[in-house]
């Protein structure tokens, strides 16, 4: 009898549990299981010096960690296909599991956890749009081995299929909400395909995609009020003595810090530019016709090279962009994240290509000389496109800007599919 130590909804456990169902093993969850509680017993922490779960109790002894206990059920019957039928297929499901927990489970957490104040973990904004961006490139690495394939390994569920469900369902039922995965069609049909899996719903029951995003949780604890000691008749009364109007430094440091001042984005402290870039939103939007002649012209009237700058972007990742509606989902989400910057940007993107891999490309003004940095710490998506600085003195550049303001067609020998602007 093998004995697993974990709450009946640990994800982990799913694993253990889900592997036992295709496996043909028994596998029971050990009773009363209260997590905090009966993984810091001396008994528990005998089997994992960590208090971790899940723990797998077996006849030879304790197994922790859940892929390694996994791998420890699938091979207790040597007649499944877990492990696939040839040499390379077990390395094909070993490296399925390695990313499944690296690339996907990691970034799902970092994003996750402390969103729900899960594991003592901080919420940091910077660490979670990296752990975003890096989900978002081992999704859609992994929505391309989807495109063709329906599991990860062969033309059946093998043990990568377990593992990477289970990885996938916290960030599907908790943060994962239907605007993120749709730009992952072919990982959003695996995942529901996995799941209504008979063994997989036996484990799972019914699961629901999360609505929205969850908030941060405070992390301030609330103050408690000081206990008034109750007077005794033998006590004498105490002298009150006039004090000056200046507040103890001990009174000031028991009320709530006033909010400070918002401090001044460092855009806001260049020196005044010629060019004001609401007039030239304005004039971009209300140019209906002749807009070479007219928008073009004046934009480059405007155009103050000491105050603002010029960079060209292209999406790293072109050849990944097989679905049209996927691509243009991409490039929109890019320009709503991008909405902090709406006081101090002007762009174009362009998706170009009248057949898949489409190609996204972009045209930045930014105020400064420089991307701002406030814009590449906080939007994600930056990093997922390679920058650089026009130079306006070079005419070929300068003729690609127009181009791109244009939505001139063809653009570089090629249609477009659609242009979208940020103003």
């Amino acid at each position: 009898m093998q004995i697993l130590h974990a709450s009946s909804r640990n994800k982990n456990g799913f694993k253990v549990r889900i592997t036992a169902e295709y496996s043909g093993v028994k596998v029971e969850l050990a009773k009363n299981f209260e997590m905090g509680v009966s993984n810091k017993t001396p008994e528990f922490l005998q089997m994992n010096p960590l208090g971790k779960v899940p723990v797998l109790e077996t006849p030879d002894g304790p197994i922790f960690e859940s892929n390694a206990i996994a791998r420890y059920v699938a091979r207790l019957k040597g007649d499944n296909t877990l492990y696939g039928s040839s040499l390379i297929e077990y390395g094909h499901i070993e490296q399925w599991i390695d990313f499944a927990s690296m690339e996907v489970d990691a970034n799902i957490s970092r994003w996750c956890y402390p969103r729900l104040g899960w594991a003592n973990m901080v919420h940091l904004p910077p660490a979670e749009e990296a752990a975003i961006a890096a989900l978002k490139r081992a999704l859609t690495a992994l929505n391309t081995h989807l495109a063709a394939n329906t599991y990860l390994v062969g033309h059946c569920v093998t043990l990568a299929d377990i593992v990477m469900t289970c990885n996938l369902y916290v960030g599907f039922i908790h943060i994962m909400t239907k605007n993120f995965t749709s730009e992952f069609p072919h990982v959003e049909r695996y995942f529901w395909t996995m799941v209504n899996q008979p063994h997989f719903c036996k484990v799972m029951g019914e699961v629901k995609q999360a609505d929205s995003v969850p908030p941060v949780q405070s992390a301030k604890k609330p103050v408690p009020a000081k206990e008034s000691k109750p007077k005794t008749k033998d006590e004498p009364k105490k002298e009150i003595k006039k004090e000056s109007a200046k507040p103890k430094a001990e009174d000031a440091e028991e009320e709530e810090e006033a909010p400070k001042p918002k401090p001044k984005n460092p855009l806001d402290l260049l020196p005044p530019s010629k060019m004001v870039l609401d007039e030239w939103k304005r004039l971009y939007s209300n140019t209906k016709t002749n807009f070479h002649e007219v928008a073009i012209k004046g934009f480059w009237d405007m155009y103050d090279p000491d105050g603002y700058s010029l960079w060209f972007c292209e999406y790293k990742y072109n050849d990944e962009n097989t679905v049209s509606f996927v691509t243009l989902n991409k490039v929109s989400g890019f320009l709503q994240r991008m909405d902090l910057a709406r006081k101090y940007a002007f762009g174009k993107m362009l998706v170009i290509g009248s057949e898949a891999p489409y190609k996204v490309k972009g045209l930045w003004l930014f105020r400064g000389q420089e991307i701002p940095q406030f814009v590449i710490d906080e939007c994600y998506d930056m990093e997922l496109y390679e920058w650089s600085k026009v130079d306006i003195s070079d005419e070929a550049q300068k003729e690609r800007v127009n181009a791109m303001i244009e939505d001139l067609e063809p653009f570089e020998g090629e249609s477009l599919l659609d242009a979208k602007c940020f103003k």
